[in-house]
């Protein structure tokens, strides 16, 4: 952010030349951030407590005997909330990206980078999870610190070992459920429970991801969203003078000084309320000082707030120096308004759930698609009647199976089936194929549109639309 609007600061943009976790020397800083404590780090602590809940859970949970949330590309089987999808359904899943990209883009433009902070499984794994152990293993920052620093004794080996035997034991769990949410809990179990030798893939990719995990949160850490994830690099492009992010109030925090003591009018002597007590460095995940403005690195996971708080009130000063402002509160002291660009964001996003609603309440639990077969022409019956071959794929996406049969709608004709039997399993797909035979004073040209209803016993399932091709 702009701090020219201050008479005390002198602009330095030179920290955005470099990334904070890399050295001059082009090496990697490794961060070793304080252990956060506030209202806002607790709020975050029980939010990730919920969503680690579910996370872990969700493979378990069945919903009309369906799994919550299921993702199972090998055998092209989705289920959400308990209601499954096919690749028939694939429209659906496009819908809901495109609503889920506006959204994020939407929720970037207002409140910035609070995703990351609050919901993003990485963050709330890294911080929430494997922080919070590094801290009972091995203590606050500074202690960790001179850890690193000492020899290799039997004190630096023993919580070093324990550390990382208890990162690599999460991350297998971690794996276990990702792999759960791909081939579905029963798979998984008998992977863990069968003979290792008639699930060789399965153990494989287990260890895979569990190696892969454990990468990602004991060494690659923060790097993740500072290096890898988009993100953090689109939020430049997206992010307004209106948008509400995690900043510094320079207005009233510059210049800086030490403080001097409860007596102290720091108006009076050219000073700002930061007391340069860099607090809300230590704390940071991502090693950067929140101070020289909106940088990349950070993820707006709202520890900065809960140091700067704590200090202000420890020396009497009104906290809130670092908080979510947008550009427009601190150089302009404007609240936050919603913007043309905001509301064109939201006509879109309503747009798009008001269609992808429709979809979903439009779609049917059996889905028929009926096609004259390529390369064949029509065939004269004996009878002189005019007959084409179709194929027909019928998916059934309910927990039932049935019986069904075919009957031509407001045209005369029948419809002679080619010898397989008319039976579609529960969750599965029945194909064959068919003659439809239609008198040839009936057909209206080379091209004549035909209706097919579909029926289970009694009950019409629903009506194929298609073309019969005829002499002309």
């Amino acid at each position: 952010m702009s701090k020219e609007n201050n008479d005390h600061f002198m602009p330095d943009d030179s920290f955005r030349d470099s990334i904070g976790t890399i050295s001059e020397d082009g090496k990697r800083k490794w961060v070793y951030a304080k252990k956060p404590k506030g209202k806002l780090y607790d709020y975050r602590s029980y939010l990730s407590y919920f969503f680690l809940g579910l996370l872990f859970a969700g493979p378990w949970i069945r919903i009309g005997g369906e799994p919550f949330l299921l993702i199972n590309v090998i055998d092209r089987k989705f289920s959400i909330f308990g209601e499954v999808f096919w690749p028939q359904d694939i429209h659906l899943f496009a819908m809901a990206m495109i609503t889920g990209v506006v959204f994020v883009v939407l929720f970037t433009v207002v409140f910035g980078r609070l995703f990351c902070g609050w919901i993003c499984p990485q963050t709330i794994f890294m911080e929430l999870v494997f922080r919070k152990i590094e801290y009972w293993i091995e203590g606050d920052y500074k202690h960790q610190i001179k850890l690193s620093k000492q020899k290799w004794d039997a004190e630096k080996i023993r919580k070093k070992g324990l550390k990382h035997l208890v990162f690599f034991i999460i991350s297998v769990g971690i794996s276990n459920t990702f792999l759960a949410y791909v081939i579905g809990s029963e798979e998984l179990l008998a992977i863990q429970m069968g003979n290792p030798l008639d699930h060789i893939v399965g153990l494989l990719l287990l260890l895979g991801f569990s190696g892969l995990f454990y990468g990602v949160f004991a060494h690659f850490r923060e790097q993740v969203c500072i290096a890898v994830c988009p993100y953090g690099r689109l939020q430049g492009v997206m992010l307004d003078r209106n948008s509400v992010v995690v900043a510094y109030d320079y207005s009233r925090g510059e210049g800086r000084g030490k403080w001097g003591g409860k007596n102290e009018v720091r108006s009076e002597v050219g000073k700002g309320d930061c007391i340069d007590c860099r607090a809300c460095v230590d704390v940071c995940p991502t090693g950067i000082d929140i101070r020289n403005g909106t940088q990349l690195e950070c993820v707006n996971c709202t520890a900065c707030i809960d140091a700067c708080d704590d200090m202000m009130l420890k020396v009497g000063l009104e906290p809130r120096l670092i908080g979510y402002f947008s550009e427009a509160n601190l150089a302009d002291k404007q609240s936050f308004k919603i913007t043309p660009r905001i509301m064109a964001y939201v006509a879109v996003l309503v747009v798009l759930v008001v269609v992808m609603g429709a979809f979903i309440f439009g779609r049917t639990d059996v889905e028929t698609s009926i096609l004259r077969t390529p390369g064949m022409m029509y065939l004269k019956h004996e009878d002189g009647r005019i007959k084409n071959l179709y194929n027909y794929k019928m998916v059934n996406k309910t927990n039932e199976n049935f019986n069904f049969n075919f009957k031509l709608v407001d045209l005369e004709g029948e419809i002679e089936m080619v010898g397989q039997k008319m039976h579609v399993e529960d969750k599965g797909v029945a194909e064959g194929a068919m003659f439809v035979i239609i008198p040839k004073e009936n057909l209206d040209g080379r091209k004549t549109k035909i209706e097919i209803e579909v029926y289970s016993g009694d009950r019409k399932i629903e009506t194929v639309k298609t073309n019969f091709m005829g002499p002309g």
